[in-house]
């Protein structure tokens, strides 16, 4: 089967809300907002079909914002991937779905919908907006109802980590499909959201006990993030096969291997959670960017100050965008990874 490519499409900048973690809305509350014009969506849609055409890959859009559904021609685009036969799933607030809603993002291929739990009711509320949780946890039935795989991200950090393992009982309790946790990237100078790294293998350990513990469930448990590699190994449930080529990346961070984002902008960039531009999707192919050594920069795997030293760095290396968060340097040592490497 032909590899999936992955575009996270920004089609819009509105929101209902103003997260404390948005990379949007974080440094910035009056910034102008953006849309993407439609018949730049178009242009869009051809350019990464090319793309995927060149590099016999198969896209995946996750579309997103802001709020994607809060764009005029949000209906109008999923007409046209549904048309063109793309697959693609929804990363957007709970506040404006409903029965008739989600039935109609069903009608068009959406195949899940991811929405935020970033703590219990204050915690979560205080980093989004009052009313955003028991709206968030009300429409997972409603995303479940209409066939749509209902998806949970929670953004880890020092304000919320202690409440993780609460949130797994929640989201099974509330029937979700599939649960995921990635770290904080700081967005300015302030950096008191930081987990020490034996805390964070601490929290790691304690959810995957939770994990096991809700097995049969019917909730999957996406290990998003990296060290949970690190973990496993650990454990003796991850081992590095013989006979796999030393020079292949196998697993890890996706930037540079079959992952970009475009902003509403149009501009390219190589992971959304770190400053990555490199290009233009209305100047530029996509394709040629991917290829370009503006990419390249996002590929040099023997530059990984810590992970070039792990027997683990084909399979890894951490996150770069919370390294290049808390550094300023993607290549630096990752913030919350506990192992000692000579």
């Amino acid at each position: 089967m032909k590899e999936y490519f992955s575009f996270q499409w920004h089609i819009t900048d509105s929101c209902d809300q103003r997260c404390e973690h948005c990379y949007i809305f974080a440094e910035d509350n009056n910034i102008p907002l953006t849309e993407m014009a439609w018949d730049d969506m178009q242009s869009v849609i051809d350019n990464c079909v090319e793309m995927c055409g060149r590099l016999d890959r198969i896209p995946y859009f996750y579309i997103t914002g802001g709020d994607p559904i809060l764009h005029k021609d949000f209906w109008r685009l999923l007409e046209l991937l549904k048309a063109q036969g793309i697959p693609f799933s929804i990363m957007g607030n709970p506040f404006h779905l409903t029965d008739e809603v989600c039935a109609r993002l069903k009608s068009y291929g959406c195949e899940r919908y991811q929405l935020s739990v970033d703590g219990l009711r204050d915690t979560h509320d205080g980093i989004r907006k009052p009313g955003s949780f028991d709206t968030t946890i009300e429409k997972i039935a409603t995303i479940n109802k209409a066939g749509i795989r209902s998806v949970i991200m929670t953004t880890v950090s020092k304000t919320n980590a202690n409440e993780i393992p609460a949130i797994i009982d929640l989201v099974v309790k509330h029937g979700v499909n599939v649960f995921a946790f990635a770290r904080y990237c700081p967005t300015g100078p302030d950096k008191d959201t930081h987990v020490e790294p034996d805390e964070y293998r601490k929290l790691l350990d304690t959810c995957w006990s939770k994990f096991e513990q809700y097995k049969d469930s019917g909730t999957v448990f996406n290990l998003k993030d990296h060290l949970w590699t690190l973990y496993l190994h650990e454990k003796g449930l991850f081992s590095i096969s013989d006979g796999l080529d030393d020079d292949m990346i196998y697993d890890g961070c996706n930037c540079g291997i079959n992952h970009l984002t475009i902003l509403p902008t149009g501009d390219i960039y190589a992971c959304r959670r770190m400053d990555s531009a490199v290009g233009n999707v209305f100047a530029d192919r996509l394709a040629d960017v991917f290829l370009s050594e503006r990419m390249d920069k996002y590929r040099d795997y023997a530059g990984f100050e810590k992970c070039s030293k792990c027997e683990l760095m084909r399979f890894c290396r951490g996150c770069p965008a919370v390294a290049y968060g808390y550094t300023g340097n993607s290549y630096s040592a990752d913030p919350q990874c506990w192992k000692e490497v000579g």
